[in-house]
């Protein structure tokens, strides 16, 4: 208790102290953020607390197991004990609470022995849910647009700041359709989605420059194997839910969006073969997957 009382003031305290030019772009005047990563010891759902033991944080904590609040309600669907997360720790002594977490991400889950490429996900075997959206060309596609082929989905938002969230899943996306854009055979039976949950902002031609920030601008533009795609809030909703994807606007930050990451894998036959929740999954390792069920 004596320990938990003096982090409590020591929090305060520094959340009172001045901040460098380099924090003030990305805190508010009061607050002050600095990243965790962590596993999940217990959670109590009422009150909104997760017990973690977290690795050292550079320049304000060491390694310790502590308590914090966390306001994002998506998160308490899936967090549960020995998941790994990562996560922003806020401090803002003019708060209601001096601190708490925020962009919480769930690496892997909690459950022991599950594999990341999970063939227990009860979306697995399902037929893919109908949808139709708006690509980065401005064209309209659907579902079926994708039979036939080996598709892989996964979920980003183009304002995402996280490295190890939408910008690593864009990465791996990227990186795999420049493979198979110089891989003739590959290329004609395997395609990929990355759906944006934020309409309000990733338009077509959004989207169209981020993907090309990605593959290279200094490439030939060919959104043939990746395309980028967005939708009405309830179309996108529609196929989020589907997948379990849970994501809301973070309540401190408008700009901000806390979601989980779920990438699915469906077989040409419009039915999901496999489900991969977190981050800890590689190009190579996904194209394994796409090319099994061929």
């Amino acid at each position: 208790m004596r320990l938990f009382l003096s982090l409590t003031i020591s929090v305060v305290f520094l959340a009172s102290c001045s901040v460098s030019p380099s924090d003030k772009d990305s805190i508010s005047p009061n607050g002050k953020r600095y990243p965790l990563k962590g596993t999940i010891v217990a959670v109590d759902r009422d009150k909104k607390r997760a017990k973690i033991e977290h690795e050292s944080i550079e320049g304000f904590m060491e390694a310790m197991t502590m308590d914090f609040p966390i306001h994002a309600d998506w998160v308490w669907e899936n967090l549960t004990p020995g998941s790994e997360i990562r996560a922003e720790l806020v401090l803002d002594s003019s708060a209601p609470e001096p601190y708490w977490l925020e962009n919480v991400g769930i690496v892997s889950a909690g459950i022991p022995g599950q594999r990341r490429l999970s063939e227990d996900s009860p979306q697995v075997g399902k037929q893919l849910v109908d949808f139709k959206l708006t690509n980065q060309d401005g064209k309209s596609i659907s579902s079926k647009d994708f039979k036939g082929k080996a598709l892989a989905i996964t979920f980003i938002y183009s304002k995402c700041p996280l490295p190890e969230y939408c910008i690593k899943m864009s990465t791996n996306f990227s990186d795999l359709a420049n493979r198979l854009n110089v891989d003739p055979e590959r290329k004609s039976k395997i395609r990929l989605l990355s759906i944006s949950f934020d309409p309000a902002n990733d338009t077509p031609e959004t989207l169209r420059s981020y993907g090309l920030g990605y593959l290279g601008r200094n490439a030939k533009p060919d959104f043939e194997v990746w395309q980028l795609a967005v939708g009405k809030d309830n179309e996108v909703r529609k196929v989020a839910d589907f997948f379990g994807l849970r994501y809301e606007v973070d309540p401190t930050n408008k700009a901000l969006i806390n979601h989980s990451l779920r990438t699915a894998v469906i077989g040409p036959d419009g039915r999901v073969v496999k489900m991969i929740a977190g981050n800890e999954w590689t190009p190579s390792e996904l194209l394994k997957e796409l090319e099994a069920t061929l």
